[in-house]
């Protein structure tokens, strides 16, 4: 089969719809191309992006194999026929007076290069030992956090015609990437559940996985694990290393050494860390089984898996990893000639602009300038020129960002008043109001920034003298000197008290990182990004913010060094703006790019997708701005809950547009009633606000729907309020008795008011082509709110024998335009209702039919009773023995289900006996 195969190993028999998108997926990668995959969640999307995607890996790497054979083969005997002639005759190639001359030439050189390298090297020693006898012993003891001496391009340039060879030699040491797959996904608990869909496979014997992960999820040292924040256990981590390499004979010998010995991690030894290295590749792991390992073999999960990146098969790693060229560059990671799978990729526009993204508020502006030139006024005996010149540099453009807030530096934020107001500029004009224009940013960035470490060094800095009482200056400072340390040593204090108190509201002790990311972000295209200044009373609360307008640009790379790449979803309408966004703004054509969309593998009576125009009382849905705080039509939508309660059993997840209106509706529920009568239905629940609360949550509600069951108590189940783009619209799976009825509550469109969104809006109206008689900006407010409203539908159905409804509570949703975003598998599936009545029969219908079959499947033995009871008394309702506990009621077809009061109770307490029969399926 061109292009394609015939049979893929599957863990079981697999679907249509997996086979078709194996074989799918299998062509793109075979051919290079780029392909949007859609596939809906519960049809086995994992295991065939696996089973599909490392069966072509496998084929791929057995015709590498044979074409190298027959090469080698080709070579060989290309060879044996030239050389058989003139073997007899030379025995030797060259005469022995040139090989000589070679050897010797090649002993100069080397002679020579050492040389100059040892010139230098005592240079260097010279310095030292003047520098030693001039400076304190207390300075010692800082030597870590003393800036190295920095380099401009002409002097490396210089320097590589003497001593160049060690990058040359480093670069040869490398070890080479074999052909690999990246598999990534936004949270680590989606990559965990990846890796268990990997153990699963035919391929988990055969294949070679690593998953990567930050040292916040893979360190194993204790110490440094208490440390918190991801920041803080980053920059301990790289510290021990820096200290670990300054163990080395050449450092001591050349150094004395001085002070107390300085911490080295213990896991960090190279021969533990291979021996990890070879187990993580030989046997599938999740981070939880890399943490064991770890612990078990002596060794750091985080560098382990870093070293066996380049003889993986498979890399399983997060967004940040893959999509940041700084990030991905420290990891390790190559993209050259390899496939990448984006998974979960709805949102990956918005992923990739929120990574490249930044935002400084003046208080850490002010913080920054503080501490560094705290730092320079300690270390300027010890600094160098140049290392002093980009320090100022670097003050002087914080200045400017200050300038632009209002505000001044050396100056308490909180008491500095900057007049309210937001302020958009394009990245020169904000550099020419900031007056910052005449600073390579470039330079500072990409070499200092960069090579000397500066962040890290300040973070160590500020954390070794924080609430210590240390004085940051000499005795001999001046009295100006002297001030300024007081107010550092004044707000180390304070923080490192408030860092008790509050610990979420701290970030670091040092913002100059967020600085550095800021700086980076300036870098960017004129036309790419706009900076927004907002001012908002005082100086600490007003911010400078970066906005990445084109995401394109940095996915651009991705796209340029990659085989093929594969970006799927479970819902990844519309996808005509998707690749308009993404991939035409990043060159790529038509022709590269493939698409594949499947349905769902649940039977259509499964799932019940209703659009309500209007509620019980004739009250029109419409959940605008304008119109969805106003009493009648929250009491409406209290009704329309009320009524979904009675005959839904379960779990009912009930989604609201925002956090806000989530409050104001259920506060007027709770005056008005409404949410006791929705309480003596079912346990209500709220989504919580901190994100560590939510399993919490989940867990309870999960648990009230199985005493529920079971106990024949008077609630059915459990209602959940939950917000669309909250921490349970996204990766949680309400399956089964979880969720068999999602409410969408409005539409939830962005706001457009928003300074952001309107210039994201003006630019796409700008670049992008006009289509179907909209504007790119109107189209993307669309797409927003329909992107996240499939998300929250689609949190019901999760397996084949699943079934569910889904209420959308707005008569917009009736519009053509709007119903074409909806996911295919849903879209020819819902039906549209002006009135209340069609729509809740349609809701008992689906109830019913899924309490009998439930029935018949749990008490066969009653059932049989049931038939008789039937066959000799056709017209009685109340049946004997146990097979009255598990009677099931249906309302008949010819009658007014809209008045019928009947299902108050579905456990045979039957209000209406005339108005029912029994209906059995007979297999």
């Amino acid at each position: 089969m061109e292009n394609g195969r015939a049979q893929f190993p599957f863990p079981y028999q697999p679907y249509d719809i997996q086979e078709q998108f194996m074989q799918a997926l299998y062509k793109t990668l075979d051919q290079g191309k780029v392909g949007i995959f859609e596939s809906p969640t519960g049809t086995g999307k994992s295991l065939s992006l696996i089973c599909g995607a490392l069966s072509w890996l496998t084929d791929h790497e057995e015709k590498s194999r044979q074409k190298t054979a027959a090469l080698l083969h080709e070579g060989e005997a290309s060879l044996s026929t030239s050389t058989a002639p003139s073997s007899a005759p030379s025995s030797s190639a060259e005469p022995d007076w040139i090989t000589d001359f070679v050897h010797k030439k090649a002993e100069r050189d080397l002679v020579s290069k050492l040389k100059s390298c040892e010139d230098e090297e005592a240079f260097k020693l010279l310095q030292l030992s003047k520098e030693e006898e001039t400076e304190a012993q207390g300075d010692q003891e800082d030597e870590e956090l003393i800036i190295a001496e920095y380099e401009s391009d002409d002097e490396s340039k210089t320097r590589s015609r003497f001593c160049g060879a060690e990058d040359d030699t480093d670069d040869e040491l490398v070890e080479e990437h074999v052909n690999k797959i990246y598999y990534c996904s936004r949270t680590h608990s989606q990559l965990a559940q990846f890796v268990h869909e990997v153990q699963k496979s035919p391929f988990s014997k055969d294949i070679s996985l690593v998953t990567l992960g930050s040292r916040q999820n893979l360190c194993i040292n204790e110490e440094v694990r208490r440390l918190g924040s991801i920041q803080r256990i980053n920059d301990c981590c790289m510290e021990m290393q820096k200290n670990k390499r300054g163990e080395s004979p050449s450092h001591t010998s050349a150094k004395r050494k001085r002070g107390p010995a300085k911490p080295v991690c213990p896991y960090n030894k190279a021969s533990a860390l291979q021996q990890m290295r070879d187990s993580v590749l030989g046997t599938v792991h999740d981070i939880e089984q890399m943490l064991k390992l770890g612990r078990e073999t002596h060794s750091c999960p985080y560098y382990a898996t870093r070293l066996a990146v380049p003889p993986a098969q498979l890399v399983v790693l997060p967004y940040q990893m893959l999509l940041h060229e700084a990030t991905r560059r420290a990891a390790g990671v190559q993209l050259k000639g390899q496939v990448v799978i984006i998974d979960e990729a709805h949102n990956l526009s918005d992923t990739l602009s929120s990574i490249h993204s930044a935002e400084l508020t003046g208080a850490q502006l002010c913080r920054a300038h503080s501490q560094l030139t705290q730092y320079a006024d300690r270390y300027k005996s010890r600094l160098k020129a140049k290392n002093l010149m980009y320090i100022k540099q670097i003050l002087f453009v914080i200045e400017g960002l200050v300038r632009v807030l209002g505000g001044k530096v050396g100056q308490n934020p909180q008491s500095q008043t900057t007049q309210t107001g937001t302020e958009l500029h394009s990245i020169n004009n904000f550099l020419f109001k900031a007056q910052i224009d005449n600073i390579n940013l470039f330079k500072v960035l990409q070499r200092y920034f960069e090579k000397s470490m500066i962040s890290r060094k300040l973070v160590g800095f500020v954390e070794k003298y924080a609430g210590s009482g240390v004085s940051l200056h000499t005795p001999s400072s001046s009295n100006k000197e002297n001030r300024r340390t007081e107010g550092l040593n004044r707000y180390l204090q304070t923080l490192q008290s408030t860092q008790i108190n509050a610990p979420e509201k701290v970030l670091s002790a040092s913002p100059m990182m967020q600085v550095e990311v800021f700086f980076m972000a300036l870098t960017n295209s004129n036309t790419d990004g706009r900076v927004l200044a907002h001012r908002q009373g005082t100086l600490s609360e007003s911010s400078v913010k970066f906005l990445l307008l084109n995401p394109a640009v940095h996915f651009a790379e991705v796209l340029k060094q990659c085989r093929a790449v594969i970006i799927a979803g479970g819902t990844m309408q519309p996808v005509s703006d998707f690749k308009q966004e993404l991939l035409f703004s990043a060159g790529v054509g038509e022709e590269r790019i493939t698409e594949f969309s499947c349905g769902h593998v649940i039977p259509p009576e499964n799932i019940l997708p209703l659009v309500l125009c209007s509620g019980p009382s004739g009250q029109e849905l419409d959940f605008t701005f304008q119109n969805r705080d106003s009493p009648r039509m929250m009491d409406e939508t209290g009704r329309i809950l009320s009524n979904i309660c009675n005959v839904v059993p379960g779990g009912v997840v009930c989604f609201f547009p925002s956090y806000e209106y989530s409050r104001r509706i259920v506060s007027h529920w709770e005056a008005s009633g409404a949410l006791t009568r929705l309480a003596n239905k079912k346990k209500i629940f709220q989504e919580p606000k901190k994100a560590n609360q939510v399993e919490q949550v989940l867990s309870e509600f999960s648990r009230c729907i199985q005493r529920c069951a079971v106990d024949a108590g008077g609630l059915t189940g459990a209602l959940l309020f939950s917000v669309v783009g909250g921490k349970m619209s996204e990766g949680i799976n309400f399956s089964d008795d979880l969720g068999r009825c999602v409410v969408m509550v409005g539409m939830p469109y962005p706001n457009i008011k928003s300074p952001e969104l309107q210039e994201k809006m003006s630019y796409l109206d700008k670049h992008l082509p006009h289509s179907g008689g909209r504007s790119p900006g109107q189209a993307l407010i669309e797409n927003l709110c329909m992107k996240a409203v499939n998300q929250s539908i689609g949190r019901a159905i999760r397996h084949r024998g699943d079934y569910s409804s889904i209420v959308m509570c707005d008569r917009r949703y009736s519009r053509p335009a709007t119903l074409s975003k909806l996911p295919t598998w849903i879209k020819s599936r819902t039906s549209t209702h002006t009135t209340f009545g069609p729509a809740f029969a349609a809701l008992r219908k689906v109830r019913s039919k899924y309490a009998h079959e439930s029935t018949l499947k749990q008490s066969p033995a009653s059932l049989q009773k049931c038939i008789h009871m039937l066959s000799v008394y056709p017209s009685s309702l109340v049946l004997p023995g146990e097979a009255e506990a598990s009677v099931v009621s249906l309302p008949l077809c010819s009658t007014d289900i809209s008045k019928d009061r009947g299902w108050e109770d579905l456990r045979g307490n039957i209000s209406t006996p005339k108005m029912y029969a029994f209906y059995f399926k007979i297999l």
